[in-house]
């Protein structure tokens, strides 16, 4: 009886463990008060609408105060201390509206809007295209993006004048 009772449970907690995604986790609730912007520095907890995440293939979890230095990173992880064939595992971004986190390879991105992130001109990220188009035309955004049609140029044109200086940048 005790037996079975064990392998029940046993076959419950495996069936369990296999129903989520190999390398696939819900990202942080928060950051914590002394986490940092891996690019510019900032205490991302002051930003908690803004805050994004990365997981790379070693485990460990970046956060970054706006999509903009997040994909700054993506792009050039060597260039702010990481390995420079840094494999993003999981990348975490906040629908502006509502607040809920969402895979931000499946986002859809705001750009050349009126409303500025913690850092300046930034990627608003949403769910789905219809709530990106309608941020688009509410705050005269310029275009919508995917996360495969934003690049490195367009990054570094957004950071522009806005990059911090001092050892935590590079």
């Amino acid at each position: 009886m005790k037996r079975d009772r064990f392998l029940h449970g046993l076959l419950a907690l495996l069936l369990s463990a296999a129903t989520v995604a190999p390398g696939w986790a819900a990202p942080l609730d928060k950051a914590g008060s002394s986490e940092r912007c891996v690019v510019c520095g900032m205490f991302v907890a002051k930003y908690p609408n803004w805050v994004t995440q990365l997981l790379d293939k070693t485990g460990k979890v970046r956060f970054f105060d706006g999509v903009k230095d997040l994909m700054a990173f993506y792009f050039a992880p060597a260039s702010f201390g990481a390995d420079g064939k840094l494999t993003a595992v999981e990348i975490w971004v906040k629908d502006y509206y509502t607040l809920e986190w969402l895979d931000g390879r499946q986002a859809f991105y705001v750009v050349g809007s009126d409303i500025y992130g913690p850092m300046g001109e930034e990627f608003i990220p949403f769910t789905d295209r219809a709530a990106a188009d309608n941020f688009l035309k509410d705050h005269h955004g310029s275009r919508v993006l995917t996360f495969d049609e934003i690049t490195a140029e367009m990054v570094e044109s957004m950071r522009g004048m806005h990059k911090m200086k001092g050892p935590m940048a590079k």
